[in-house]
């Protein structure tokens, strides 16, 4: 199962919707979840609607939360979506097998049935194969969020080990220190807590929020599984497509 875990206080404000991105992200199967750190007043209400409509357009679930409840509501909301996946994909079974028959969704089962499939849903809640990547919105008026933010990152990987199944983490954050750089990765695929040590202690903070290129880029790190490899396909594309026109100005 693939999530993309949104930390941001909203209002994006360069490039693609970040909704479009989401909605995007969850036709390819990852699930984009929106932990909402917010500031009060009119910013923090048009943040809070763009947060809640990224998650439902990613098919996960958003929470606005202030800095202490951050780790725990990490944790709890990844959790929650694989739970949620996993009941989604029982239901669909159901349908299949059961067609037009009742019923179609576990909670329409008999209550001894229903109590057999929560079961091996809990179980496979635990040990189902989870990546989970962090995208951390690092634009100025986050500043003064991220050491919560790098504490909730810890206590999320020590949860994710105590899971039965494998579970990996990865860690990107955006924008980037130069122009163009919608998103920068800190952290390739680890099970490993100490790495998030001083993660955030030398970034330089911006005041752009390019949200939406940022999940993109994400979506792109899932595709090709690592950023030097979506970048080598991208440039052989270029190559062989300026060729083939070069062939046809001939």
């Amino acid at each position: 199962m693939k999530q993309i875990l949104l930390i941001t206080d909203g209002c994006s404000n360069v490039g693609t919707s970040p909704v479009l991105a989401a909605s995007e992200a969850n036709e390819e199967g990852i699930t984009v979840n929106v932990v909402g750190v917010i500031d009060y007043g009119t910013i923090g209400e048009l943040g809070s609607r763009e947060i809640e409509e990224i998650a439902k357009a990613g098919g996960g679930i958003s929470q606005i939360v202030g800095t202490r409840q951050l780790a725990h509501t990490m944790q709890m909301m990844t959790r929650k979506t694989v739970v949620q996946t996993i009941q989604q994909a029982v239901n669909r079974e159901l349908t299949q097998i059961l067609g037009d028959q009742h019923p179609k969704t576990v909670t329409d089962l008999d209550p001894e049935r229903r109590a057999q499939v929560v079961e091996v849903m809990d179980n496979m809640a635990e040990t189902a194969p989870l990546q989970v990547i962090l995208l951390i919105d690092v634009s100025a008026s986050m500043k003064p969020k991220l050491a919560a933010v790098e504490e909730g990152i810890r206590d999320l990987m020590l949860s994710l080990q105590a899971r039965a199944g494998s579970s990996r983490l990865s860690v990107f954050h955006f924008p980037g220190r130069h122009s163009g750089e919608d998103a920068v990765m800190d952290i390739n695929w680890t099970t490993d807590p100490s790495r998030v040590r001083s993660l955030f202690g030398r970034l330089q903070m911006r005041g752009a929020t390019p949200t939406g290129p940022a999940i993109q880029k994400v979506i792109d790190f899932y595709r090709y599984g690592t950023l030097e490899g979506q970048q080598e396909i991208e440039g052989k594309y270029r190559i062989e497509r300026e060729g083939m026109l070069g062939d046809n100005v001939v």
